[in-house]
């Protein structure tokens, strides 16, 4: 998603693009936040709304000659008129950066060994992100900005791990929004993703090269050596199942997910559990033939960019938050 605005001159700032921009320490890390709000109520004391993005090491602010990519993957009008909207950035990831300096896939690179940077990858697992993420709550709660009254934590993906946990963590967050997860775990998603559609056979058994990974990290699961990617440790702290977290959870939970997402059964199994256990404080919210991002699918299974809903997903989270 790109938003108006042109790239030019440099030594851009945060403030440049409508974010005010926060910085804390955590443990001897500084710690990067972006708030969204709206124009002009920048001091008016509104709720705090937490989104915690998904995988991978992306500046926050990307920009290109076309304009400056979503921070959100969603527009964030409807959001920022009830809330003051944060995003925190990925550790030891700048916090703006020019497209060009990026991957394809819009992360970043040590430019000497071309691998994600050795402090992201050693910070990048489940437990830094949850203390990290409460530090960050209880921060923000100390600013005259914020009002008390609710705090909406959210998150995406990988995300949504993040935010379960934090929500068992913290008990200042009073509503989780937990959107396209897996809540049986990473692995399982790795998996699944074989048997339905990596055409697992008897020959290739891709499924089979999973297990089999999944044993290596199991063995080794404190390894933070990054050099094809995530760590053992990464793995294995996102693939300890989710709904071990949400199922202690009291306060109002909505569940969010695409029926084309490959862990839709998951999903779907979380909804029926939560059914059999009489968990009233679970909302669930399937989006018909929509994918992990909310993107639908064309007849021949490819994903349709150009047909949005992202928007359809946020404005749902705050109609489901304003009621809850």
């Amino acid at each position: 998603m790109l938003l108006a605005g042109q790239l030019s001159g440099q030594n851009k700032k945060p403030e440049d693009y409508g974010f005010r921009h926060l910085q804390m320490v955590f443990r001897t890390d500084t710690v990067d936040i972006l708030i969204k709000s709206e124009k002009g109520e920048e001091n008016v004391r509104k709720p705090l709304f937490l989104f915690c993005q998904g995988s991978l090491p992306q500046p926050l602010i990307k920009l290109s000659a076309q304009g400056v990519y979503g921070v959100y993957p969603f527009y964030t009008d409807s959001l920022v008129a009830e809330y003051h909207l944060a995003i925190i950035s990925k550790p030891y990831i700048p916090l703006i950066a020019d497209v060009r300096t990026l991957n394809s896939d819009m992360t970043y690179r040590d430019s000497t060994t071309g691998r994600f940077p050795a402090a992201y990858s050693d910070r990048n697992h489940l437990d830094y992100y949850v203390d990290r993420n409460s530090a960050v709550i209880d921060y923000l709660l100390k600013q005259d900005f914020i009002d008390h009254k609710k705090l909406v934590v959210a998150g995406h993906s990988e995300g949504s791990t993040i935010a379960a946990k934090l929500a068992l963590k913290n008990k200042k967050v009073t509503h989780l929004i937990y959107a396209s997860g897996n809540p049986l775990g990473r692995m399982q998603s790795i998996i699944n993703q074989s048997r339905t559609t990596e055409t697992d056979t008897d020959s290739t058994r891709y499924a089979e090269s999973n297990f089999a990974y999944w044993q290596q990290v199991v063995t080794d699961k404190d390894n933070l050596d990054a050099t094809h990617g995530d760590t053992y440790k990464a793995t294995y702290d996102f693939s300890y199942p989710p709904i071990n977290y949400l199922m202690q959870l009291k306060i109002p939970v909505l569940v969010c997910y695409g029926t084309k997402d490959i862990a839709l059964p998951f999903n779907d199994y979380l909804r029926v559990e939560a059914i059999r256990q009489g968990k009233n404080n679970f909302t669930f919210k399937a989006y018909i033939g929509l994918e992990h991002n909310y993107f639908p699918l064309t007849e021949t299974g490819q994903i349709d960019y150009d047909r949005f809903n992202w928007d359809t997903v946020a404005d749902d989270w705050r109609k489901w938050a304003a009621i809850k």
